[in-house]
């Protein structure tokens, strides 16, 4: 059994580093909550781990960036010790392309979403003194970067985030972590034909996330998953902070080099 307790919350478990820490959790013992929109991927993915581990999962294939879907993650009955916040939307364009649905929806997602569940699933764990909440946090947070400034702003609101719920719950018993990887190969990231530029780490497998930082829930409020990554973030904390805005965006821009000459040209929305 997971050491929080018999249940887990994944958030975005469908695939890619979502259903790396189920495949981690269900190795350890612990029933699984699987929550994402697709009710087939989230069925084969629950067959699986069942069958391998013997332990107990229910999906629900729900919204989690709407009222609904957050309302039916929060009302999970099950005896829910850590909650795993991962699903995202990262569109890749400049920021005056996205419409205002686009930037609602990032925002509903990345943010509204793992605020409200954490603080759904945190008023519980508090109140039995013991859990845990991993917020999946990134890199990008770091600094801005020209073509995913709306999302870099939102993963940088989820480090701050875990790391004052670090403090606030950690006396009370609810450990909470914010997972900050870089790129990782993952099928979204895949599904973007980014081009990888020189220097850049590359991507890291999402088993290694998953791994390295059930590694480090209860240990510190922030982790780095990946050796290369980690030495990456502390050399641009050193930089001036304009040139770290500079050098993000320019590999930014030299991974997506379509979405740079259509901000370049004024093609319109991306839509």
């Amino acid at each position: 059994m997971w050491r929080y307790g018999p249940w887990a919350v994944i958030v975005g478990a469908s695939d890619g580093i979502g259903a790396a820490f189920a495949e981690e959790l269900a190795a350890r013992g612990s029933n699984l909550v699987l929550v994402a929109r697709r009710q087939t991927v989230l069925d084969e993915l629950a067959g699986r781990l069942r069958t391998a581990h013997g332990v107990r999962i229910r999906v629900a294939a729900v919204d989690a960036g709407t009222p609904e879907g957050i309302a039916a993650i929060a009302g999970a009955g099950e005896d829910v010790g850590l909650l795993v916040c991962v699903a995202a939307l990262a569109p890749i364009a400049p920021f005056l392309e996205l419409t205002p649905a686009q930037l609602d929806a990032v925002l509903d997602l990345n943010c509204r979403s793992a605020a409200h569940l954490a603080h759904a699933f945190g008023t519980r764990m508090a109140a039995r003194g013991r859990g845990g909440i991993v917020l999946l946090s990134s890199l990008a947070g770091g600094q801005g970067s020209a073509l995913v400034t709306h999302y870099a702003a939102t993963k940088a609101y989820l480090r701050v985030l875990a790391e004052g719920l670090w403090e606030e719950l950690g006396p009370r018993g609810v450990d909470v972590l914010a997972s900050c990887p870089g790129l990782v190969r993952t099928p979204t990231f895949a599904r973007t034909d980014a081009t990888l530029p020189r220097l850049v780490p590359p991507p890291t497998a999402p088993r290694t996330v998953a791994r390295q930082t059930l590694a480090a829930i209860g240990r510190r409020p922030v982790v780095i998953p990946g050796r290369l990554n980690r030495l990456a973030g502390t050399a641009v904390r050193l930089l001036p902070r304009r040139r770290a805005i500079a050098l993000a965006s320019s590999r930014t821009r030299s991974m997506y080099p379509a979405e740079s000459r259509r901000s370049a040209r004024g093609d319109g929305p991306t839509g």
